[in-house]
């Protein structure tokens, strides 16, 4: 579903943000991605995205580039950055009825979707609101829903879990689990070291842009707590 190689960015600044970075995640996959701040995550999501331009390597959606197919890989995709913009004067339901308009979503499959993660998000009564009156963690939540709504193939999320109370974290995690149980795959970024040792079943390390540990998850642990591992490879100041 998502195949990275070699990926190289540099900024204009001369900081090397990624470097040589290659990995896999088939169909089915909840792929962790873990590092420090500034560790290069963002940085390869927005690779992946299209939304970056890097110089050396490729990404490939479903096999297509990235690079030549943007269009194509996109429409497989949905992203969810750490601290999403949305269209603060459009009640909630306008916003998600065009995020489906631009998926091409039917009307009758839209209603269903939005009727359910709205239910088990306990958003259905403010989706008539102006999303300018929403808190942050219900901003959140409506952002995670435009995100399932067309059931990508591929799905990426950076600090999907900041915000969410401790209810709403456990109903996300069902619905990325339901997600790939369809065939899709998950890609995320997350500080939460037992959200990631619990959810995914492949994990990579990063750090100061170099994937220092890639694999099953349990490998990668090799019989440790993630904590343990991650503190060993890349426990830093």
């Amino acid at each position: 579903m998502l195949a990275v190689r070699h990926l190289t960015k540099t900024y204009a600044d001369g900081h090397l943000a990624v470097n040589n970075l290659s990995l896999e995640i088939q169909a089915g996959d909840i792929f962790g991605f873990i590092g420090h701040n500034g560790a290069g995550k963002t940085t390869t999501l927005r690779s992946i995205i299209g939304a970056l331009h890097f110089e050396i390597g490729e990404i490939l959606i479903n096999g297509d580039s990235i690079k030549t197919q943007a269009v194509k890989c996109k429409k497989q995709m949905a992203y969810l950055p750490d601290n999403p913009d949305l269209y603060d004067y459009l009640t909630g339901i306008q916003y998600l009825n065009f995020i489906a308009d631009m998926y091409g979503v039917p009307l009758d499959i839209r209603q269903k979707r939005i009727q359910d993660f709205s239910d088990r998000l306990s958003l259905t009564a403010n989706l008539g609101n102006l999303i300018s009156s929403y808190s942050h963690g219900m901003k959140q939540k409506l952002a995670l829903i435009s995100a399932f709504i067309h059931q990508p193939k591929l799905l990426l999320l950076d600090e999907p879990f900041v915000g969410l109370d401790p209810e709403a974290t456990y109903i996300v995690k069902k619905m990325m689990i339901e997600l790939c149980e369809k065939g899709s795959a998950i890609f995320f970024s997350t500080h939460i070291l037992e959200v990631a040792e619990n959810l995914c079943n492949k994990i990579g390390l990063i750090d100061n842009g170099e994937l220092k540990l890639v694999g099953l998850t349990d490998d990668v642990r090799g019989g440790k707590s993630l904590e343990e591992v991650f503190l060993e490879v890349v426990g830093h100041e």
